[in-house]
């Protein structure tokens, strides 16, 4: 026959079973920690309990919650209350075995008191002032160690004043104490993997950001960018979340999502780790570890010294004197004029004009003679086609090199084995070069092949980009001249419409200005003037 304290007892573990299932179900360490309170009071009917947790240093436990029934305390942070942490160990080091709390963590076993105030061998100071302080008796107390899977401490339980059916202040009972180690023994396990995967998401969070770091230090041209896409993103994002019309009005985004995009923002470029150095801060068309542009003005130096000998050897072979000097100076001018003409060339910051191609090939053809008497042109081959490169610093063969940077981001990042809710990152990330005609790169997407997401992340990355006041191969730019430049790219099928028409309509390159770029590059924007936008 079942009696009514077996049919209790029951209850109180069917009542165990429902609060292991709701501790599963919780993501929220915060929270953890309150349903693990609230149902030991519950389960023990005890008037008020506290969680302790093992500090970083492990040398004391810091209250964490604190419930109490009488106080009308429910959820109360122990940090609001100015309850002082428990010490492990006194200020010689030797065990703190006076504190109950310190005593159960240090034993690994629970402790059951029926009067703290009569019990000997234990130091109830902090209590009774407790007491005093709330007006309030602590009488019953239950301690219970907590561990994890490794049976490393986390923390300690512990219950006050077991209640009767009437409201009376009782003993803690023998099950009292099974089930709140039953209970404790649950919610280690369940807290210790919620620590674990907040540990783990704050590390990746950590390479992720050292990843971005090392690159944008790898560049002295392009400090920031890995951190500010991200940003701008994220801008352009929640702007696209906020449209309530058109054909973004169903784009939405949930915190999975959010972290998600954020991620690929961080990580868009992380394939430039293996592009070398010299491609990546090339200032100049002529710089590989250095700029060649001295060694080239050392030829024309060489050069000028041999036009000066040939004036003298003219001079005494008896030659016009007026006529030879007359001829050094003209020559001397040619040569000093197609010197700077080179130096002008070589930064790249404007579209080079054929007939400065032709020159810088005209100019190759002069000669100057070496130490060993042979005559060598002025430019190598190799600095003929660097310094007739139409636009920018970079020839063909080095562009097709930085651009592989996307294949290595893409490769990078299909090759780790993503979570389900990130396993977009890849795709995310990867698709910052491509266009919306399909001519951009690596694989030629279109705008209909490409998510949302994706297309952000092009823009972030592109305006940026355009914003930056740190690139060798142009002058920063200011704000309207850059919300422009995005809008000829949209009129040509490089961005995406939509988004461009977002990008501008809610003012997101006004906020990113605002936060991110020089106040002398902010100028006004006339909105109506913008190419392919529609105020």
């Amino acid at each position: 026959m079942t009696t009514p304290a077996d049919s209790s007892l029951v209850r109180r573990f069917e009542d165990l079973i429902e609060v292991g299932r709701a501790l599963a179900r919780e993501r929220d360490a915060a929270r953890l920690l309150d349903i693990i309170v609230a149902a030991a009071t519950r389960l023990c009917n005890a008037d008020g309990g506290a969680l302790y947790r093992v500090n970083d240093a492990g040398d004391a436990l810091d209250f964490a919650i604190v419930h109490n029934r009488t106080l009308r305390w429910g959820e109360a942070a122990a940090g609001d209350l100015a309850l002082a942490a428990v010490p492990l160990a006194d200020p010689d080091g030797n065990p703190n075995h006076h504190a109950v709390v310190a005593h159960a963590a240090l034993t690994r076993t629970s402790v059951r008191i029926e009067d703290v105030y009569a019990v000997a061998g234990y130091d109830f100071a902090a209590a009774r002032h407790f007491d005093a302080q709330h007006g309030y008796r602590t009488r019953s107390l239950l301690a219970v160690p907590m561990h994890d899977h490794r049976d490393e401490l986390i923390g300690v339980l512990q219950l006050v004043n077991a209640l009767d059916a009437g409201g009376g202040v009782v003993d803690f009972s023998e099950d009292d104490q099974r089930l709140t180690e039953a209970l404790t023994g649950l919610a280690g396990v369940v807290l210790s993997n919620q620590l674990l995967i907040g540990q783990l998401e704050a590390l990746f969070s950590g390479l992720v950001a050292l990843i971005n770091t090392a690159i944008d230090e790898k560049s002295a041209y392009t400090g920031g960018h890995c951190q500010r896409v991200p940003e701008l993103t994220m801008m352009l994002a929640e702007a696209a979340h906020a449209t309530a019309e058109g054909p973004l009005e169903s784009f939405r985004m949930t915190a999975r999502d959010r972290d998600e995009l954020r991620l690929a923002g961080m990580l868009h470029d992380c394939g430039k780790i293996t592009t070398p150095v010299h491609i990546v801060d090339k200032a100049t068309k002529l710089q590989t570890i250095s700029d060649r542009i001295d060694l080239v003005a050392a030829r024309f130096d060489a050069l000028a010294a041999d036009t000066r000998l040939c004036a003298r050897e003219r001079h005494a072979s008896g030659a016009d004197d007026a006529a030879v000097d007359s001829d050094l100076a003209a020559e001397r001018s040619a040569q000093e004029a197609d010197l700077a003409f080179l130096r002008r060339v070589n930064v790249g910051e404007e579209k080079m004009a054929a007939e400065d191609s032709a020159r810088v090939r005209a100019i190759a053809e002069r000669r100057y003679r070496g130490a060993d008497g042979t005559l060598h042109p002025v430019l190598t081959p190799d600095e003929v086609d660097n310094l007739t490169i139409r636009s920018g610093t970079l020839t063909l063969a080095e562009r097709a090199i930085i651009n592989r940077h996307v294949e290595s981001t893409i490769s990078m990042l299909s090759a780790l084995p993503w979570p389900r809710h990130l396993a977009r990152v890849p795709e995310y990330a990867g698709g910052h070069h491509e266009r919306m005609d399909g001519r951009g790169y690596p694989r030629g997407l279109t705008r209909t092949q490409m998510s949302w997401q994706a297309r952000i992340v092009c823009i972030a990355d592109i305006f940026e980009a355009l914003t930056a006041p740190d690139r060798p191969y142009k002058g920063a730019k200011t704000l309207s001249e850059s919300v422009a430049i995005l809008g000829r790219m949209r009129e040509g099928g490089h961005i995406d419409p939509d988004l461009f028409d977002v990008f501008v309509r809610r003012k997101v390159y006004l906020d990113y200005a605002a936060k991110y770029m020089d106040p002398a590059q902010i100028d006004a924007v006339d909105e109506s003037s913008i190419p392919g936008y529609t105020p």
